[in-house]
């Protein structure tokens, strides 16, 4: 068995484009290959700043022998039905086909055995396609060719079998010969082999896979902070943006005046990682930053560096510099005297008269009285919730978060400290953007979440007014997003909450600061918003690991409407699914199945009676009359409890219903042949529908 490998060699790839590109190279490979037959053992995708690489192990030298079979029309079919035929498979008569017969009778049959190539020629007629429809976020046409690609192609190394493979793609002419490190070992290289290539790539001073890069860098840089008594903060995202920066990294600390010390930490942090790519230093001593940070250069210097890190010092010296300025500058304005400049945001175009970013922090400060009271919190915190509220965005307006959007709310919060608010409300401005994602810090906080869950709904009503909901994969205004964020806030605080009855505040709330814009409101979109929260809600407890089927019976109450309370959701799934591990609850949800079953089939034969009430005096045999007296207990029973949310008691009210049920199935003949008699029977099975229906909706339950 034989080996392929592919390098594309560029100018630099954008390092976020660089892994998915990787892979996306491999996948391709793999199915071109498996398109032609053959049954590769592995391949494995590499990407750097200026290569994406794809080997192949395990390819035999000849492609495998192949033998196809192509059904086709009906012996005497009309002549452009087996003219079609004879084209897609590239016959010229019918003499070419077999003759077979099914049931239907006789049809042709299109035998295609195809011998196989030299593999090397069938790898020279797929992979030019494969390079030319590649696909990338962004590319670019260069020179006079018509190919796009990331950054202009160099080069294409193709070797199979020891030998290179010859193509050509938009005058790039496939051959044996990469490149190494641009300054420290530019030129050719030959090579014929993965082996040899990746050796000689490390010799050039290139280091192929970016797992290792992103290795070595971690380890040096640890290694620099604990030389001084220091920490790396961690921060995977720029380690990955890093390895793509780098062919050959090396870490270098460097420091900065311990003057700017005084700013936060997310403004030094952002300074640094924002433009420089630099990583962040800790002092384990205070918990704060220190005034070192870590750089990582693509070259060895001769001077170890010195150079380089005098040159990064003074580009962050300056940057530095300019957050030392608006940081001031922001502190003599103050937050409280920002509403007028909210007013030339737009929060968004179109929501009615008022589509500022004042407007909606009006309607939320409205709104946290509405949030707080509907999940329990005293007064006095929900009027520190509309403190809050009314200074949650006012950092929008700020030199800083102009100049580093991803520090809204955390400066923010250090504004509204400087200037003497009270913690918990300078929390609840940096806190109410969270959670940004499924696994990001939740606010527990009562003042942070009421703000966190105003903000949210207020942006879901108003964008469900305007009728901008999301669509398929496009979502451009995160509304899913701000949906799962209220979820995850209201299951972890656990607080019963209505958002119907939220929903109109809302909705009232907008339609003060509106014209014409509103309708009816919430009664026309109002069920199809808490269905959107309904989908949230099933992925977000799926990917807990709660099955779909059981997420779909507690989603709804016993009149079939959807339940506007998550907590409740929730508790009842926890309950069901509890049950449901037990022997009655599995017994339970057969028995279910079976009545259902049963009326189902009366249902579809027209049979059912239209008024399906028991009657009591009617009831005959000793198993039906127990049924019915533990239907009345355990509906009794479980209405209780539902009432209390007390779902794991009206579970056990259920679980009473097995033995009687037991015997009813085992020893009463439902579709008597007294009419009068049949009919109260199957009323005694809708009995029993309708009484799990209390608890859960058992018909949305799989085997």
């Amino acid at each position: 068995m034989s080996e392929l490998l592919l390098e594309l060699f560029s100018e630099e790839i954008p390092a976020r484009m660089q892994a998915r590109a990787a892979d996306d190279l491999a996948r391709a490979v793999n199915k071109a290959l498996l398109d032609e037959g053959f049954m590769p053992e592995g391949v494995k995708g590499f990407a750097g700043p200026r290569r994406l690489t794809c080997v192949v192990a395990g390819l035999p030298a000849r492609q495998p022998e192949r033998r196809e079979e192509k059904k086709g029309p009906r012996v005497g079919a009309p002549e452009k039905a087996v003219a079609g035929f004879l084209k897609s498979a590239g016959l010229s008569s019918l003499d070419e086909c077999e003759t077979r017969s099914d049931k239907k009778g006789e049809y042709y049959v299109a035998v295609i055995e195809q011998k196989g190539r030299e593999t090397a020629a069938v790898i020279a007629e797929f992979m030019p396609e494969i390079i030319r429809d590649f696909s990338w976020p962004k590319s670019m046409r260069w020179s006079d060719g018509d190919l796009r690609w990331v950054r202009p192609l160099h080069r294409i190394l193709c070797v199979f079998d020891g030998e290179p493979v010859a193509f050509d793609v938009a005058g790039v002419r496939a051959g044996d010969e990469s490149e190494g490190h641009r300054f420290l070992a530019p030129g050719a290289i030959q090579t014929r082999s993965f082996d040899d290539y990746a050796a000689k790539l490390r010799e050039a001073k290139v280091i192929l896979d970016a797992d290792e890069r992103k290795d070595i860098i971690a380890a040096d840089a640890a290694t620099l902070c604990k030389a001084q008594g220091l920490e790396l903060v961690d921060d995977p995202g720029l380690l990955n943006e890093v390895a793509g920066l780098a062919e050959w990294p090396v870490a270098l600390m460097g420091s900065f005046d311990e003057k700017f010390l005084k700013l936060p930490d997310e403004v030094l942090t952002a300074s640094m990682r924002g433009h420089q790519k630099y990583f962040s230093v800790k002092d384990p001593k205070t918990g704060r930053l220190a005034n070192k940070f870590v750089c990582v250069a693509n070259i060895e210097a001769p001077d170890g560096g010195a150079a380089m890190r005098r040159g990064y010092e003074r580009v962050l010296t300056a940057r530095l510099s300019d957050g030392w300025y608006l940081y001031n500058q922001d502190l003599k304005k103050g937050l409280k005297k920002s509403e007028e400049r909210l007013k030339e945001l737009t929060f968004f175009k179109g929501a009615g008269a008022d589509d500022s970013v004042a407007g909606k922090v009006r309607r939320i400060g409205k709104l946290t009285m509405a949030v707080g009271e509907e999940l329990g919190f005293k007064r006095e915190i929900s009027h520190r919730a509309k403190e809050a509220a009314f200074l949650a965005k006012s950092d929008l307006v700020t030199g800083m978060v102009f100049e580093f959007p991803e520090l809204q709310g955390a400066m923010g919060r250090y504004y509204a400290l400087e200037q003497g608010e009270p913690e918990d409300i300078a929390d609840a401005i940096r806190d109410h953007y969270k959670p940004a994602g499924q696994n990001d810090e939740i606010p527990t906080v009562p003042v942070s979440v009421i703000v966190a869950l105003a903000d949210r709904i207020d942006t879901l009503i108003a964008f469900w007014a305007l009728n901008k909901k999301p669509t398929g994969s496009s979502d451009p205004f995160a509304l899913r997003r701000a949906a799962l964020g209220a979820i995850q806030i209201l299951i972890d605080q656990g607080r019963n909450f209505s958002l119907r009855k939220i929903f109109r505040k809302a909705d009232l709330f907008l339609a003060m600061r509106t014209e014409g814009l509103q309708g009816p409101g919430p009664e026309i979109y109002g069920e199809d918003l808490l269905g959107f929260f309904h989908d949230r809600l099933k992925v977000y407890l799926r990917d807990k690991g709660h099955r779909y089927d059981h997420i779909d019976a507690v989603l709804t109450d016993a009149d079939g409407d959807l339940q506007d309370d998550l907590v409740l959701i929730v508790r009842k799934l926890e309950a069901l699914e509890t049950f449901l591990k037990t022997d009655h609850g599995t017994n339970l949800a057969a028995a279910y199945k079976r009545a259902a079953n049963i009326l189902k089939a009366e249902e579809k034969k027209g049979a059912l009676p239209k008024a399906l009430s028991v009657d009591k005096a009617a009831l005959d045999q000793r198993e039906e009359k127990a049924l019915f007296a533990a239907l009345e207990t355990a509906e009794a029973k479980a209405t209780n409890a539902v009432s209390n949310e007390n779902f794991e008691g009206a579970m056990a009210a259920l679980s009473a219903l097995r033995a009687p049920l037991d015997a009813f199935f085992e020893n009463v003949t439902v579709n008597a042949d007294d009419e009068a008699l049949r009919a109260n029977r199957l009323a005694l099975l809708q009995r029993l529908i309708d009484a799990t229906a209390k608890v859960a909706d058992f018909s949305k339950l799989e085997g």
